[in-house]
């Protein structure tokens, strides 16, 4: 089964994104703990996008919620028609290094990647 949301990739926006897919796992009983990893993932994904699909223009972001029976199982997409970008592409941060060491960027897609069963681009 799918539900779908679609509104404009505003950061504004998170919250609304955040309640359509609480209430889907709600729905099948997700444990609270799965259900906080899958927010931050869901707020890192959906930020970037709001925040860099578009540009300084706006744009349409779709978000839908597959639920597979068996095995039980949660499929978030997110749609955008803004710039392609596959954040997967870019090599994951070095966590040995102190956070002065490090190079900017790139923490928040490598938790989401750590944090999921399977990440995906296309």
């Amino acid at each position: 089964m799918m539900q779908e949301l679609i509104l404009e990739a505003d950061r504004m926006n998170l919250p609304l994104v955040q309640s359509f897919i609480d209430e889907q796992l709600e729905a099948v009983d997700c444990p609270m703990p799965t259900r906080i990893a899958i927010d931050v993932a869901v707020e890192e994904l959906f930020v970037n996008i709001a925040s860099y699909a578009y540009g300084d223009g706006t744009g349409k972001a779709v978000v839908q919620v597959t639920v597979h029976e068996d095995p039980l199982s949660v499929e978030i997409t997110f749609i955008d028609h803004g710039k392609q970008y596959d954040p997967l592409a870019k090599a994951d941060p070095d966590t040995t290094l102190s956070v002065k060491e490090r190079k900017k960027g790139g923490l928040g897609i490598f938790m989401v990647k750590k944090s999921m069963d399977n990440v995906n681009y296309e």
